[in-house]
């Protein structure tokens, strides 16, 4: 017998998921293991249609079971009775569920269990794949599962999946009328009286720096909807945490709801056996009275609510200083180098006696005073907080004082800094979470995804990183290109790490633990691991960069890690990833690369950016044509801007055709190419480059011809760049080739692929054109070209014969081989030397035309045409 069951006090979401659970198993009996909340109730005596031939829990023989399917919970302490048959071997059990996990959770043989909004979604997602209609009437009820849960989809807890569920039922005929009826209710006058008392007994407790209520009321007999009266006061009161304890009758129910993500209330619900989501949780107490059960209340609360963010959460660390005795024109050299630094901490020894800004700075230069000392216009009047403060006292000291830094002290010496910015994204986050936001850094944890999206090998590196750092007592980081592939869901296992500390020294030491070679590169203050199976790691240390003219390489001195993604392209190469233990799997993101990745948006991080290295324009195009984005309005502006200053005449070669030989690896370079003739960077290559009909014609045969190679899985390596850059440079004559190779720094071996391949090539493909060929005339021809040159030719030409001749040569005729090898030729008595190659080919020859077959053939035309030699 088949059982679909719900929890005790059922609700609409518990009645929509029975119903769609009745769809997936129609021949399962459906049962309320218990009561119904009060507006369940309602609904079955005023509405008109009864889709649920429900049975009642005693008409059920719990042994006949042999398969329960549990929706809207898993947990045994809200089915009922059938908790005494969820242990049974041979009992399968099926689980629909979108609560958090909890300690008495029941294990299913199928579970079905996501975060959404409302359990219907998910069921309703089921439905669909397996193409099962509705009709309006169960469309309704399905729609009152996800209002009464999500809200009226304005919990935070609502999904995006729960706002297209309710579209579809929409659109399957749900009636918002009575959705409206049923969710929309006036209170009854208990409830209004028991919603007076909740409001007057209400007490605010700081706990851990977080503001909690807890608030009491009670009723002689039942009430109905309790929950309701606790979400209005929270509105009426506009309260961010919020417990209610309310006596009815012989029982206490805890209602509890949650803005704030350093109180999860279904963990508070847990320890007095509810349950709920981390923003909405209840729970039914027994056998307690109310000052004990308010008293155990404020204990669990005392172990459970994290720590409200403090100033050591959000503070810039390490920060550039200056002592109290330098000149204004050291603070001003340092303000040009750094321009995103608008303040200066001023120290004696390791105190701060002052600050300094840049507008002081500015116009003491401008009077002619950088020869004076930068205590004689410090600001000596500014305040200080502790490691410690909370970020309400930081709040007001920046606010309320428009005080624009604030420096961290410990022990009366600096260790840090915190900024209006960095305060504006801490409250951002804190009072609207959003997937959306920019947040504080601390707030959005991907580590569910690291373990779903990568190898179990790859995991348990990333966390003995962050536990190495851990011992050696450094922040360690997952970054770059690898995070933001993570987040697009994008196949990239090239791990770079950055290190708050000496990264050289931590990677001597996991190098050491690990089994792993280390090399170091100190200039750039950067090492790289090698482990034994030929993964490599890059470490680097948190470092800033500055440039001393327009596309020079950078400067680089340690920093934090702020500074170091502040350093980077484009904001979607900003985000990083914590790895410590205590912190494994937290986003950081302080410039909005989350929202840049979620809208497809590349944009530079400041309006400098291609001032100091204009390559970037280059990578800007790449990265717009390979994840589908598009670069932002001002990007595009400033890229327009760098082009016609004339900054990237001032790349060097080397850095120009690094940047080319990149976009031309692309799996498809084409519409790179094609973007950068739309921001004319062709002639910053060569004057006569351009992107014209014929090259675009021939860059797609290119491209048609390099897909086709690579289909045929040969084991030939080759660089499918260049022959794309044979095919974009084919109208440039030799002078034109030489001067491009010069301007590229080409090495003299680029130099003579690039320039010898092309006219090679041109030479063999006017050669084809003249005579009809055998298979050994084809290889004769072929085999002296590069495979790069042969593809090249191979676009080019139009005959169909000669790309014939070309696929038969890469296909057929270099797959054959000779059977004779050097050490049957010395037994034959030939003494090694030049002839044995010269044997090998006119035995491969003899092969092609047919002249021997097998290496007996083979043995007798070198005796018939070699021996005597």
């Amino acid at each position: 017998m088949e059982v679909i069951i719900t929890h005790v006090n059922a609700d609409f979401d518990a009645l929509a998921s029975l119903l769609a659970a009745h769809k997936l198993y129609p021949e399962a009996k459906l049962v309320f293991p218990g009561s119904q909340e009060k507006s369940l109730r309602d609904f079955f005596v005023r509405s008109t249609f009864y889709v649920l031939e429900a049975d009642r829990v005693k008409d059920i023989d719990l042994a006949k079971i042999t398969r329960l399917i549990m929706v809207d919970t898993r947990q045994r302490s809200r089915i009922g009775r059938f908790a005494e048959i969820v242990d049974t071997p041979g009992l399968e059990i099926h689980v629909y569920d979108h609560h958090p996990p909890s300690v008495d959770d029941v294990t299913g043989t199928v579970e079905v269990v996501e975060e959404k909004g409302a359990t219907i979604t998910i069921l309703l997602r089921i439905l669909r794949e397996h193409g099962i209609s509705l009709t309006p009437d169960e469309a309704t009820i399905m729609m009152l599962g996800i209002y009464e849960d999500t809200g009226s989809l304005t919990f935070s807890s609502t999904t995006e999946e729960d706002f297209y569920a309710a579209a579809y039922l929409l659109a399957q005929g749900a009636s918002l009328n009575v959705v409206s009826d049923m969710i929309t209710r006036e209170l009854s006058a208990e409830q209004v009286f028991l919603l007076n008392d909740l409001i007057s007994s209400a007490e605010r407790y700081d706990i851990r720096g977080v503001e909690v209520v807890v608030t009491t009321g009670s009723s002689g007999s039942y009430i109905g909807d309790v929950a309701v009266l606790v979400h209005k006061l929270k509105d009426m009161e506009n309260l961010n945490c919020v417990f209610a304890l309310i006596t009815m009758e012989d029982r206490i129910y805890l209602i509890a709801r949650s803005r704030v993500a350093e109180v999860d209330v279904a963990e508070v619900a847990l320890a007095f056996g509810g349950g709920g989501h981390s923003t909405a949780a209840s729970a039914t107490i027994r056998d307690l009275t109310m000052v004990e059960t308010k008293e155990r209340l404020l204990g669990v609360l005392h172990e459970i609510v994290k720590p409200r963010i403090r100033a050591r959460d959000i503070m810039i660390h390490p920060l550039k200083t200056i002592r109290q005795d330098d000149t204004l024109t050291e603070a001003h050299n340092i303000m040009s180098k750094y321009y995103n630094i608008h303040v200066l901490p001023v120290l004696k020894g390791e105190q701060v006696v002052g600050l300094i800004s840049r507008p002081i700075v500015e116009r003491a230069m401008l009077h002619g005073l950088g020869d004076m000392m930068v205590e004689e216009y410090m600001t000596t009047d500014f305040s200080i907080v502790q490691a410690d403060t909370p970020l309400r006292e930081v709040q007001g000291y920046i606010v309320g004082e428009n005080q624009r830094f604030l420096p961290v002290v410990e022990e009366r010496r600096l260790i840090g800094g915190i900024t209006r910015t960095d305060l504006l994204r801490a409250l951002h986050d804190t009072l609207t979470p959003s997937p959306l936001a920019p947040p504080s850094t601390r707030k959005k944890a991907v580590a569910k995804l690291i373990t779903e999206r990568l190898s179990p090998d790859l995991v348990s590196l990333l966390r003995a990183l962050g536990q190495v750092g851990e011992e050696v007592g450094y922040q360690v980081y997952a970054v770059g290109g690898f995070v933001r592939d993570l987040l697009m869901r994008r196949e990239n296992y090239d791990i770079d790490v950055v290190v708050e500390g000496d990264g050289i020294r931590f990677a001597q030491v996991f190098g050491a633990q690990m089994g792993c070679r280390v090399k170091a590169h100190k200039r750039m203050k950067t090492a790289t691991l090698f482990f034994p199976d030929g993964y490599k790691v890059d470490v680097a240390t948190a470092r800033m960069e500055y440039y001393e003219r327009p596309a020079a390489p950078p400067t680089v001195e340690i920093s934090s890690i702020k500074m170091d993604l502040f350093r980077r392209d484009f904001t979607i190469n900003t985000l990083a990833i914590e790895l410590r233990p205590g912190a494994f799997g937290q986003l950081l993101d302080f410039f909005g690369g989350q929202r840049d990745v979620k809208e497809g948006v590349i944009n530079v991080l400041h309006n400098l950016s291609f001032v100091e290295d204009p390559s970037r324009i280059f990578r800007a195009i790449r990265f717009e044509q390979r994840f589908g984005f598009h670069i932002g309005k001002q990007t595009q502006g400033l890229i327009k801007n760098a082009i016609s200053k004339g900054f990237l005449e001032r790349l060097s070669g080397a850095r120009l055709f690094s940047e080319m030989e990149l976009i031309l690896r692309e799996e498809n370079p084409l519409p790179m190419v094609e973007r950068m003739a739309e921001f004319d960077l062709l002639p910053f290559l060569h004057p006569h480059l351009q992107y014209d009909d014929h090259a675009k014609a021939l860059l797609t045969k290119v491209y048609e011809v390099i897909t086709w190679f690579d289909l045929l899985f040969l084991e030939e390596s080759y660089a499918k760049w260049m022959v794309y850059f044979f095919g974009l440079t084919d109208h440039l004559p030799l002078k034109d080739l030489e001067e491009l190779s010069q301007r590229l720094s080409l090495s003299p071996r680029h130099t003579k692929r690039f320039i010898e391949g092309r006219g090679e090539g041109r030479k063999v493909l006017q050669r084809a054109r003249r005579k009809r060929m055998t298979p050994a005339d084809i290889y004769t021809l072929f085999k002296p070209l590069s495979i790069e040159a042969l593809l090249y030719i191979m676009a080019k030409t139009e005959e169909k014969g000669i790309k014939k001749a070309i696929s038969l040569f890469f296909t057929k005729l270099t797959a054959m081989k000779v059977s004779l090898r050097g050490k049957d030729l010395q037994a034959l008595g030939i003494q090694p030397g030049p002839l044995y190659r010269e044997i090998l080919d006119s035995l491969l020859l003899a092969r092609l035309v047919g002249k021997v077959k097998n290496k007996e053939d083979e043995m007798k035309y070198v005796k018939t045409h070699y021996l005597d030699l």
